[in-house]
């Protein structure tokens, strides 16, 4: 760990008097900077030309940049923590307290809730890099789904959670649900109902297929293969338009 530590000293001063910012030397690795930072701080591995570019950038030779950065191994929280940990019990919830605020107006679908609760979990992801529903999405035609969903629906309505409606809208076949009882938030923080009601005031007045769109240029679902997993990482790769962190250049 002290090794580490002195490494990621050492990256950090030698960028800071050479006058680089995190964003420049991120943009000459090819990385995102919150993917940077994760080098600098030493829990990411530079690949061997990421090496060759961080010996020109920061005026040293390639031996010694391989000295700094050989016994630098990505800690266990890097490497699993893009895999998503479903909390069911928060996706309940959640799902609850969403159809109490806004699940009677018209546009708030089937096709609407899945993008809301993706923009939920991905954007709280990207602004915390912590997980708050943590509920893995496919990539489908429409946008991301949530594959639980189903299951979680149903056995919401068997405990008399939520009942599910069939109805149109604008000529369209609509699938809605009502909620039969108020959202138990205990399991929910303080930040996170924050988040939500955040989430639910910029996004849940749009329609289904504004949401879609929005969900098609962000960036976990332009680069997945289709019905494949999307990856909470991507968040940071994500353009103007989807981003929702404010990123500080260090």
């Amino acid at each position: 760990m002290c090794h580490i530590v002195g490494m990621t000293t050492w990256i950090f001063d030698k960028r800071k008097a050479l006058n680089l910012s995190q964003t420049e030397v991120a943009n000459e690795l090819g990385v995102s900077r919150p993917t940077y930072v994760q080098i600098e701080d030493g829990k990411r591995t530079p690949t061997p030309q990421q090496k060759a570019i961080l010996a020109r950038l920061l005026d040293t030779s390639k031996e010694e940049v391989e000295k700094r950065t050989q016994n630098s191994t990505p800690s266990m929280e890097v490497m699993v923590r893009n895999i998503p940990r479903e909390h069911t019990e928060k996706f309940k919830q959640t799902l609850l307290y969403i159809l109490n605020k806004v699940g009677g107006r018209s546009n708030i679908g089937q096709t609407t809730l899945y993008k809301l609760l993706y923009f939920i979990d991905f954007d709280y992801y990207e602004k915390f890099e912590e997980q708050l529903i943590g509920a893995t999405y496919i990539k489908n035609t429409f946008g991301p789904t949530p594959i639980s969903f189903a299951k979680i629906i149903r056995k919401m309505e068997e405990a008399g959670q939520l009942v599910e409606v069939k109805s149109k809208h604008f000529g369209y076949d609509q699938v809605k649900y009502l909620p039969a009882e108020e959202a138990d938030v205990s399991s929910l923080t303080g930040r996170e109902l924050k988040h939500i009601d955040d989430e639910i005031e910029r996004l849940a007045h749009l329609s289904a297929r504004d949401l879609s769109e929005l969900s098609h240029i962000d960036t976990p679902w332009r680069v997945a293969e289709d019905k494949a997993v999307l990856d909470y990482e991507h968040v940071f790769y994500r353009p103007i338009e989807t981003s929702v962190r404010e990123y500080e250049d260090l």
